[in-house]
């Protein structure tokens, strides 16, 4: 038996904006699209659902295929659905973002997809309405950093306090006092000072930190 043949039927995609932290800017991970239609245009990196997989799966599985990496922090932005955003067809998609450590992800894997890290305030024009789901996915992770520590994966695994402030400074798009960030953050039993010291930008060297996340989840109390 046939169900709901009298509907119309539509397609079904993902794309992902996959966020990166470097040299004290955030960034978006883009590439030229290799399809039609908007062949060669800038675009974020998707693709469509398969008839036997989840959204979250087919998300999951792009990002792996683009990227090789497993366990990464990745969460849903929202649909996007207007009737003309692809001119090739009707296609609703369903957006994520995805947090990685810029470092983590090899070189050789970036050249492969032909993938470029672009500045979140220099992105050229993008295909559709990618740029659309570019903003939410920021505005939703700023929101979300404020009340849950998920910054720390776009952080190496050791990090100093000014790393940790620039991020903040990068996500929240506005500076942060110095002496108010650092008195939270020493109030955060889960940011754990280590005896090493990174000595890569002055002699004195600063000292590195780490994020415990067995003490975080003992105690999930955080606010920035």
């Amino acid at each position: 038996m046939t169900y709901y043949s009298e509907h119309s039927k539509h397609l079904v995609s993902v794309d992902v904006i996959i966020f990166g932290f470097d040299e004290s800017r955030l960034k978006v991970l883009i590439g030229r699209r290799q399809m039609d239609p908007g062949r060669g245009e800038w675009s974020l990196y998707g693709g469509f659902v398969s008839a036997d997989e989840s959204t979250d799966d087919a998300a999951r599985r792009t990002l792996q295929e683009l990227t090789g990496m497993k366990k990464v922090f990745i969460r849903q932005v929202g649909a996007f659905g207007q009737v003309d955003r692809d001119p090739g067809e009707r296609v609703i998609s369903i957006a994520y973002y995805a947090l990685i450590n810029v470092k983590d992800y090899s070189e050789k894997q970036r050249m492969e997809h032909k993938a470029e890290w672009t500045d979140i305030s220099e992105l050229p024009q993008l295909y559709s309405d990618h740029r659309e789901m570019v903003r939410q996915a920021w505005k939703l992770m700023k929101q979300k950093m404020r009340t849950e520590p998920i910054g720390f994966n776009l952080l190496p695994d050791l990090f100093t306090l000014t790393q940790l402030q620039r991020l903040y400074e990068a996500v929240g798009g506005e500076p942060i006092d110095k002496r108010n960030f650092r008195k939270r953050i020493k109030d955060m039993d889960f940011i754990e000072k280590t005896d090493l010291i990174d000595k890569t930008t002055s002699k004195r060297g600063a000292y590195l930190y780490r994020f415990n996340k067995k003490v975080y989840s003992e105690d999930p109390t955080f606010k920035l």
